[in-house]
């Protein structure tokens, strides 16, 4: 985490990502602004973070490591979010990582100093209940368009949300079993996308080269997707 000391930055960012609508109290006078590089841990499994992030620019994934060694995919983040609401509510069992995607920036509340007045907020507790309400409603519409549409339309989805600066590193092993099918399908459906253009097969990782058509792939599921 590095810590970005622009008063003007930090303002611009209050701003535009209507951060002040969550709190009855003045949670600008705590808030720092945050930078997280890519595939910088914004949280790290088994520790409990030291602030509330909200994240006003960038994308990240949350995932945990099972007890058998895998490492599984839960989500996908994009901006405005918080991130680390659970622990502070108290869930401290099995935290999971999170991980930035692409440059990501937070504004930053530390649990010592807000901790109390988070959770005696009254208005900050209602937009958490109405926001952990909207991420289940999403969790179960993603279980369900698993299950009902294509996976060459959810795949598309997949490598948008989980690529930076169009360019795709997922592990194959965890991606089939976030979009629930085997390693040989997903081997099968990657092949046809490079062999249609879409994406170029590099060392360790695939470039995005046809964007607009995995776009129009998975738009049949999410039509808000960017």
């Amino acid at each position: 985490m590095r810590l970005i000391n622009h008063p003007e930055k930090r303002r611009a960012e209050i701003e535009k990502s209507g951060f002040l609508n969550f709190f009855s109290f003045p949670a600008d006078s705590y808030a720092k602004l945050a930078a997280f590089s890519p595939r910088e841990y914004i949280i790290k499994e088994g520790f409990l973070p030291s602030h509330l992030f909200f994240l006003t620019s960038g994308r990240a994934k949350l995932y945990t490591t099972l007890a058998n060694g895998k490492v599984a995919l839960i989500d996908f983040f994009r901006a405005p979010c918080f991130i680390g609401e659970m622990e502070l509510i108290g869930h401290s069992r099995d935290i999971c990582s999170v991980q930035a995607l692409e440059l990501c920036l937070c504004l930053a509340l530390p649990i010592t100093q807000c901790g109390d007045m988070l959770l005696n907020d009254p208005v900050f507790l209602r937009e958490i209940c109405i926001y952990l309400s909207d991420k289940n409603a999403k969790n179960i519409r993603s279980l369900t368009k698993n299950q009902s549409y294509p996976l060459e339309n959810r795949l598309a989805g997949f490598i948008l949300l989980s690529s930076a600066a169009d360019t795709y590193q997922e592990k194959h092993s965890h991606v089939a079993d976030y979009l629930g099918v085997s390693y040989r399908h997903l081997l099968y459906v990657m092949a046809q996308f490079i062999e249609k253009g879409y994406l170029d097969k590099r060392k360790r990782a695939y470039q995005i080269t046809n964007r607009q058509a995995l776009l129009e792939l998975a738009h049949v599921i999410e039509p808000d997707l960017f």
